[in-house]
């Protein structure tokens, strides 16, 4: 373990209540720490990058930002996406998973390796450097959006890709299963009830193949995205038009099972089993809860995300 780890977890200490503070993006996410929680910074900067590999260590306090100014030198990027000022360990935490999820993947899958600090004030490391890693119970994944509520995380090592040698946004008045059905794995697919806006990205060759080819069901390039209104109500990728508001503006990922909405979503009943679970890996993790007090994993899921 290198000293700035060691000092992370000196920070964290065993014994009073403690959050990471990172860039404070998504601080509401899962309700704030509880008055009189202690703050500390995770370890920044990009320890390693391995371009053969495609893997990147990083520590968690580093912004999205410049991790991808440091990786862009090498024509790589990762499926991370936030607002400038956010950082890798907080959206790890989090969990929030960028618009490009429809050919990337979630966030999730982009962690490797995990160093955090537990309730002890231990430091541990879950999950391995490389893609084929895991056996057993994988950890990494019970970290990502866990909020910190069972670790703190210090360092992590993430997968990276090439990044895109084109990328184009399109937009056309047409329902959003045309353009499912008319392009080629698209990276993102939008729709707010009337206009449908589509992500290519690739080699230039075949995002200008299928600009044109989009351009005959109505597909205009445009500047980006439309702005996505602040509320995240995770639902069944089916029911995306069921789901969706009667009043207010939204804007659905298509294949995804995510709308965007003006309005928080709608209370939802967690199962008691699951309510269980989450509860028994609290009190294994972190039994005299020390950690992030004050968040809860399943405070979104009641329609309580900012």
């Amino acid at each position: 373990m290198n000293i700035t780890l060691r000092r992370f977890a000196g920070d964290v200490g065993t014994d009073d209540p403690v959050a990471v503070e990172g860039g404070r993006t998504q601080w509401g996410v899962g309700g704030v720490p509880a008055e009189g929680c202690r703050f500390v910074q995770a370890p920044v900067g990009v320890v390693t990058h391995q371009p053969a590999e495609m893997t990147v260590r990083v520590g968690a306090g580093t912004t999205v930002a410049e991790l991808h100014h440091a990786l862009g030198q090498h024509d790589q990027t990762t499926i991370l996406e936030g607002p400038p000022d956010a950082t890798v360990g907080g959206l790890l935490a989090v969990g929030h998973s960028g618009i490009r999820r429809l050919r990337h993947g979630p966030v999730r899958d982009a962690l490797l390796e995990a160093r955090y600090v537990s309730a002890a004030g231990r430091l541990v490391t879950a999950g391995g450097p490389t893609v084929k890693n895991v056996t057993g119970f994988d950890l990494c994944r019970l970290l990502v959006g866990s909020l910190g509520t069972i670790g703190l995380i210090g360092e992590v090592v993430l997968r990276t890709r090439p990044a895109p040698e084109a990328s184009q946004w399109l937009a056309a008045p047409v329902a959003p299963e045309v353009a499912r059905s008319s392009f080629f794995r698209p990276a993102s697919i939008l729709w707010d009830g009337d206009t449908t806006w589509v992500l290519l990205e690739g080699h230039g060759v075949d995002v200008e193949a299928e600009q044109v080819s989009g351009a005959d069901i109505g597909f205009k390039p445009v500047d980006g995205p439309p702005e996505l209104p602040p509320h995240r109500w995770s639902v069944p990728p089916s029911d995306i038009r069921a789901r969706r508001p009667t009043s207010g503006r939204y804007v659905a990922e298509i294949g995804v099972g995510m709308l965007h909405c003006d309005a928080p979503a709608p209370p939802v009943e967690v199962a008691e089993p699951i309510v269980a679970l989450h509860r028994r890996l609290k009190d294994q993790f972190d039994p005299e809860g020390r950690l992030n007090p004050g968040r809860d994993p399943l405070q979104p899921i009641a329609g309580t995300t900012p």
